[in-house]
């Protein structure tokens, strides 16, 4: 039996890799990656988003704040798991599959809602500076999109998972009632 995939999941796995690559490469970066750093040419959007964004920005690494190369370092573990579900469930197909792009999109939901809790429980200390559009354009919607979509994953491979489980656990009960009955 094959893994039950679903282009729009596989796309997103994939689409993120070079996004999120990029952004690793930004924060491991720095400063070199940082407007005025010499590498700074490939990362130039962020000239703006450091500014949006403390965490991205001269006073988190100023401060030494771990947290963002530590949610940097998350998300290669979630892309190399999103790189071998799409793998496992597209070349192996293998029925495990889901378990994988589970756990992966579990894992950027809870690491993109860490993030957001890390600065309501500052009083906002990374982005309350901005104005509401800017925090609208360069912050929510952006950001928010990495909630929504795993979000959706969650549910989707969790429900099949659960109708997996479901239908193991209904075939198991029924092959024990069978072998009762031969005895």
């Amino acid at each position: 039996m094959a893994a039950k995939t679903y282009w729009w999941i596989s796309a997103w796995f994939l689409v993120t890799v070079p996004v999120i690559a990029w952004d690793v490469g930004y924060c491991f970066m720095r400063p070199r990656s940082m407007k005025g750093g010499d590498l700074h040419w490939i990362w130039r959007p962020y000239a703006l988003y450091q500014e949006v964004d403390y965490v991205y920005g001269v006073h988190a690494l100023e401060n030494n704040d771990g947290f963002t190369n530590a949610q940097s370092f998350m998300n290669v573990v979630e892309t190399l798991l999103n790189i071998v579900y799409v793998y496992l469930a597209h070349g192996a197909q293998w029925p495990g599959a889901s378990t994988i792009g589970f756990g992966a999109a579990l894992m950027t939901l809870s690491k993109t809602i860490l993030y957001w809790l890390n600065d309501y429980y500052c009083g906002w200390c990374n982005i309350g500076h901005n104005d509401a559009l800017t925090l609208l354009v360069y912050w929510i919607l952006p950001n928010g999109l990495w909630i929504v979509v795993p979000s959706l994953i969650v549910w989707v491979l969790g429900k099949d998972i659960a109708e997996s489980l479901t239908i193991a656990s209904t075939a198991s009960k029924a092959k024990g009632s069978r072998a009762k009955k031969n005895n």
